[in-house]
C-alpha cells in the first residue's frame, strides 16, 4: 500500500494541479490512498474574500483555500474515484502563535468534513523562510532558535492538527549549510514529547530528495528521538505540487523507516490515525 498524505492542488496558491488530474494520476501510479492538504497561512495570506490584502506572486494574489469549493470538490472525486482511490481530505495548516485562534475558528467551521490536518511552521512573525525574511540579520543558531522555538509554543498552545509537517523545514532554507542536530535537540525533544501527550504524529516529506537535503526530513536523528520516546504515529507525504512530485520516494522512506525500528505507518479517518504495516 503506498499513501500519498501531503497533495497540493490547484486550491493551494503555489500550485495549479487540478483535483481531477492529481486523482487520474495517482490511480496510474498505484497508489492507495491520498490526502489533499492544500495551503492555509493566515498572517500572510487572507480569504478568498479579501484578495485587495494579498500578496502578490507572479502577478497573482497569494489566498488561502478556498473553502467554500474546497471541499466539496474533494467530497465529489472521493465519491467517483472510490473504486480505485481512496481519496481524504486535509489541510496544511502554517500556524504561528498570534494566528492560533484564525486556525480554531477555521477548523470550527470546517473540521467536520476534514480527515486530517498538518501543522507546519511557513513563517514566524509574519516573516517567510523561502523568502529570506526570517533569516535576515539574525545568525545561523538565531534563526535555528528562533523557529523551534516558536514550534514549541505553537504545540503547547494548539492542538488542531494531526501530524507536525516536515519538522526540520528551516533546513530547506539554511543558506549557511545543516546546522548541527545535537544544538536543537533538547527544543525538539520538548516538542516531540508534547505532541506525543497530545496524541500527534509527525510526517516523513519525501520533498528532502528534491531539495537536495543530505537526509530525511525530518533527519534521521529527529526520527530516532521520535521512536525512542514513544512515537507511533508517522505518515508519508510527497508534498506535491505538480505531477513530477505527487507519489515520489514513499516507498523508498517506508524502507528507511523500517531500517529505523518504525514497523508501522499511519493513514487518517476522521481524524484519527489507522496503522498499517510498514512492508504493506
Amino acid at each position: 500500500m503506498l499513501a500519498d498524505y501531503h497533495v497540493h492542488s490547484e486550491f493551494s496558491d503555489d500550485s495549479v494541479y487540478a483535483v481531477d488530474d492529481i486523482c487520474r494520476d495517482a490511480i496510474r501510479l498505484n497508489l492507495s490512498e491520498i490526502c489533499f492538504t492544500d495551503h492555509v497561512d493566515y498572517g500572510i495570506k487572507p480569504d478568498i474574500d479579501h484578495p485587495e490584502l494579498a500578496p502578490v506572486f507572479d502577478g497573482e494574489p497569494a489566498l488561502n483555500v478556498d473553502y467554500e469549493r474546497y471541499f466539496p470538490t474533494l467530497a465529489e472525486v472521493r465519491d467517483r474515484y472510490a473504486r480505485d482511490l481512496t481519496v481524504k481530505r486535509g489541510l496544511e495548516l502554517g500556524v504561528q502563535m498570534h494566528t492560533i485562534d484564525r486556525y480554531e475558528q477555521l477548523l470550527s467551521r470546517w473540521g467536520g468534513e476534514m480527515d486530517f490536518a498538518i501543522l507546519s511552521i511557513h513563517q514566524v512573525g509574519d516573516a517567510e523562510f523561502w523568502t529570506g525574511d526570517f533569516q535576515r540579520g539574525r545568525t545561523q543558531k538565531e534563526y535555528n532558535d528562533a523557529y523551534y522555538e516558536e514550534m514549541l509554543k505553537v504545540v503547547t498552545n494548539y492542538t488542531g492538527y494531526s501530524v507536525l509537517g516536515h519538522l526540520d523545514l528551516i533546513k530547506r532554507y539554511d543558506d549557511a549549510g545543516i546546522y548541527p542536530f545535537e544544538n536543537s535537540r533538547d527544543v525538539i525533544a520538548e516538542i516531540l514529547t508534547r505532541a506525543i501527550a497530545d496524541g500527534k504524529g509527525i510526517e516523513v516529506n519525501t520533498s528532502s530528495f528534491r531539495y537536495g537535503l543530505p537526509d530525511l526530513q525530518p533527519c534521521t536523528e529527529i526520527l530516532r528521538l521520535y521512536r525512542d520516546l514513544g512515537g507511533r504515529i508517522i505518515t508519508v507525504g510527497s508534498d506535491s505540487h505538480e505531477p513530477a512530485h505527487l507519489g515520489a520516494y514513499l516507498a523508498l522512506v517506508k524502507r528507511r523507516l523500517a531500517e529505523l525500528g518504525y514497523t508501522e505507518y499511519c493513514t487518517f479517518e476522521g481524524w484519527e490515525p489507522v496503522f498499517h504495516p510498514i512492508d504493506a
